[in-house]
């Protein structure tokens, strides 16, 4: 009977009533695309990065085949902070591929630095380490004097051991799946730290693309609520507060140097990688760098071949025709 006497009043018209509609939660409202206001002084347009351009190059000036300037602050925020981001990791590789690779002399390992040849994809043959007369890259004699791994049954095996395994793509190789699953692992945990604007914002600052400072990297060792457990009190940045010291007219200049040398590293890293698979690069022909037979820009090998899609990642490697 309700049903009835209630069903005619649903058409005739509503009259305004004065509660305010009940508001509208969704996921759109909280995530968007546009833009929004930059209350920042980072730079944010054309003529801020030209303006950078010319103090860390007078001669070039603002160089941009991207047209990265004509796009949004928060891509130029984006573009500024890959750039100082990949440019540190380019001088740490640049200087560590030096000490790992640019020293090669021709004799037989010792028995404790002999490792067995891990088995390759058939295009990609790897020369053995064993013969009596091979040019062996010794990393210097520069690596740490313990053993990486050899507690609770595992095999022993020394950082001499990886040393003695070649160039550093060689030396990635020769480490165990665990070993590169754990440097993956806090690669992963350290770019998840960088991103997180809660963790931003516990430091006074805003992220990269909010106006925040590109190349700023979070605190590691803290006491608010964000704190975790860290053996090791230091941060990943400026660990021991050296620029902390400095004043602001001595940290810009430090990072327009930084920028720069950041380039100009990753310009060199590549070039060591092109020059260990027999490119012609000027310059690095004669340095001793050691030959690498594998597939540079596969992060595993045919050791891993027990992780999920490795097997037919191996079996793509060669045949793409380059």
């Amino acid at each position: 009977m309700l049903s009835l006497t209630s069903a005619p009043l649903s058409l005739a018209p509503t009259a305004v009533m004065g509660r305010a509609s009940a508001p509208k939660m969704s996921f759109a409202d909280e995530f968007t695309f546009d833009s929004k206001p930059w209350s920042s002084s980072e730079i944010k347009d054309k003529a801020g990065l030209e303006a950078l351009a010319k103090k860390l190059n007078p001669t070039v000036g603002l160089w941009d085949p991207l047209g990265i300037a004509e796009t949004s602050p928060e891509t130029i925020g984006w573009f500024r902070h890959a750039e100082i981001k990949h440019g540190r990791v380019a001088m740490a590789a640049f200087v560590g591929y030096c000490v790992r690779a640019c020293r090669s002399r021709t004799r037989a390992p010792p028995a404790h630095h002999r490792l067995p040849t891990p088995p390759r994809p058939p295009r990609l043959p790897r020369p053995s380490l064993t013969p009596a007369s091979h040019p062996v890259a010794e990393s210097n004699g520069i690596h740490f004097p313990w053993n990486i791994q050899g507690w609770q049954g595992t095999p022993v095996v020394s950082f001499a051991d990886i040393a003695a395994a070649g160039g550093p793509a060689d030396q990635w190789d020769a480490l165990s799946t665990p070993a590169k699953l754990q440097i993956l692992g806090v690669i992963g945990f350290l770019e998840m730290w960088s991103e997180t604007s809660v963790v931003l914002k516990a430091d006074g600052q805003e992220h990269y693309v909010r106006g925040g400072k590109p190349g700023y990297f979070p605190k590691l060792s803290r006491s608010d609520e964000m704190a975790f457990p860290h053996p090791v009190p230091l941060n990943l940045w400026d660990p021991f507060g050296f620029t902390s010291k400095m004043t602001p007219e001595r940290k810009e200049k430090a990072l327009l140097a930084e920028v720069n040398n950041g380039r100009l590293a990753m310009i060199g890293i590549f070039g060591m990688i092109s020059a260990s698979k027999g490119l012609q690069v000027p310059g690095l022909d004669t340095v001793g760098i050691k030959p690498y037979a594998g597939e540079v820009m596969a992060p595993f090998a045919a050791g891993d071949a027990s992780l999920p899609f490795v097997s037919g990642m191996l079996e793509k490697i060669g045949t793409y025709g380059y």
